[in-house]
Formats: structure tokens, C-alpha cells, sequence
């Protein structure tokens, strides 16, 4: 099939992320991306001054989607701060951008620049836990160890392996989900 003239902004981000996701920064090649896309290299130049331009945009995209989207969609729902702990619970480790940002961890082990966003957005998420938490917990050496289990729970289960005996994954989840909002 012949290459098209022009991809979408979008397409061309959903394709980074995809690639980011499967290989890390390097994987994001302008080359590749146009040939799975089926448009030619002059559909990425249209959008993106170089490729460094592209890998911005990506990061952008994660932060948007990974925190400012579900943090206001989170708020959004009406409901009280356990219950609000209970939804990011469900909607972070269900995530298709987990696999980004599981990426941009790797990536920001290498790159000073990506490790000081990294640091933002995951000051901003404990940010937002700290504050739901302090609702019910007068204790701030409380807050602050509910906010690391809640937030470490909710990255890390995507690396734990381990099986959980007559258990699921989702009724562990559940319960230590219970067990830091007692």
C-alpha cells in the first residue's frame, strides 16, 4: 500500500506512545512510525519541528492523561475522599497509558530532564493523595505513609508477578485498598 500524504497530530502521538510503551525512547523513530502509519515523513515534519518535538509531546500527553485527566475526572464524580481513593484504586493500574509509564520510569533512570518530570507529575499525584487522605486521617505521618502505599500499590502492582494463594489479584487489591482506608 502506498503511503499517504498526512497523519493526524494525534495518530502520530498515539503511535509514539504505542512505541514508547513497547521499547522505550529509542523505539520512537521517525522512520518507523511513518511506515506504521502508512504516511511519509513529511506527515510527521507537517506536526513536529524534529523528533525531540515528538518525545516532548509524548511526556505532555502522559502527564495530561496520567494525572491532570483523572484527577479532574476523579473530582468529578461527587463522591467522598475514601470513596475517591477507592476509584484511583480501580482506574490507574486499568490504565492503557501503564505501560507509558512504565516507559518514561525506565527512560527517566537516564535522562535528567525526563526524571525531573517524572518527579512533578508524581509530586502532583501525591499531592492530590495527601489531600484525600488528610480528610479522614488526622495524623500527617499517617497521611504520608497511606499516600506512599496507595501510590506505590497503585505502580508497582503492574511488576509484581507473585501469586496470592486462594486469592485473586483483585481481591488483594481490594483488601489492602480496605486496609488503608480504615
Amino acid at each position: 500500500m502506498a503511503a499517504t500524504a498526512r497523519a493526524p497530530r494525534d495518530t502520530w502521538i498515539e503511535e509514539g506512545l504505542r512505541a514508547l510503551a513497547a521499547g522505550g525512547p529509542d523505539a520512537v523513530r521517525v522512520d518507523v512510525l511513518a511506515k506504521t502509519l502508512e504516511v511519509t515523513r513529511g506527515s510527521f515534519y507537517w506536526h513536529f519541528k524534529n523528533r525531540e518535538a515528538l518525545l516532548e509531546a509524548l511526556l505532555e500527553t502522559w502527564e495530561e492523561k496520567g494525572a491532570d485527566q483523572v484527577i479532574a475526572r476523579i473530582e468529578a464524580e461527587g463522591i467522598d475522599a475514601r470513596d475517591k481513593v477507592r476509584l484511583l484504586g480501580t482506574l490507574v493500574p486499568l490504565s492503557p497509558l501503564m505501560p507509558v509509564e512504565l516507559a518514561i520510569r525506565d527512560w527517566a533512570r537516564r535522562d535528567p530532564a525526563v526524571a525531573e518530570r517524572l518527579r512533578r507529575v508524581d509530586n502532583r499525584r501525591m499531592g492530590y493523595l495527601r489531600t484525600l487522605f488528610s480528610s479522614f486521617c488526622p495524623d500527617p505521618g499517617d497521611v504520608e505513609a497511606r499516600s506512599m502505599l496507595a501510590f506505590s500499590l497503585a505502580i508497582a502492582n503492574q511488576s509484581v508477578a507473585a501469586n496470592h494463594n486462594t486469592h485473586s489479584r483483585a481481591e488483594v487489591l481490594a483488601l489492602a485498598t480496605r486496609h488503608l482506608l480504615i
